[in-house]
C-alpha cells in the first residue's frame, strides 16, 4: 500500500467484544492519524472503516491481528472500502 489514501472495511471476529477492542482500535486509529468508525456488530465480531495513507492503513490492519491484551482475535477481513473522507474516528453504537 502506498501513501494514497485507502479505505478498507474490516471485520474481526474471536473474543473481541467486552475487552475495550473498540477503544483500542479507536486509540491506534487516531495514533496513526487515521479517520473511520468501529462498531460491535449482533454476531460478536467487530466491524470497522479504516481511512487513511496506505502504509498507515495497512500498518493498523496488522495491529487488528492481535487487538488489546484480553482480546483472542480469530480472523481479520479486510476489503476496499469507499473513501468518505470524513475527519476523525468514531466509535458507534452496535450495528
Amino acid at each position: 500500500m502506498s501513501d494514497q489514501t485507502t479505505a478498507m472495511i474490516v471485520n474481526v471476529t474471536g473474543r473481541v467484544q467486552g475487552v475495550g477492542f473498540r477503544a483500542w482500535t479507536k486509540s491506534e486509529a487516531e495514533a496513526r492519524g487515521l479517520s473511520g468508525w468501529v462498531r460491535n456488530e449482533p454476531d460478536g465480531s467487530v466491524s470497522a472503516l479504516i481511512e487513511g495513507p496506505g502504509a498507515q492503513v495497512a500498518t493498523m490492519l496488522k495491529a487488528l491481528e492481535k487487538g488489546p491484551r484480553a482480546a483472542r482475535v480469530k480472523d481479520v477481513r479486510a476489503i476496499a472500502g469507499a473513501e468518505t473522507e470524513t475527519p476523525g474516528f468514531r466509535v458507534l453504537e452496535e450495528g
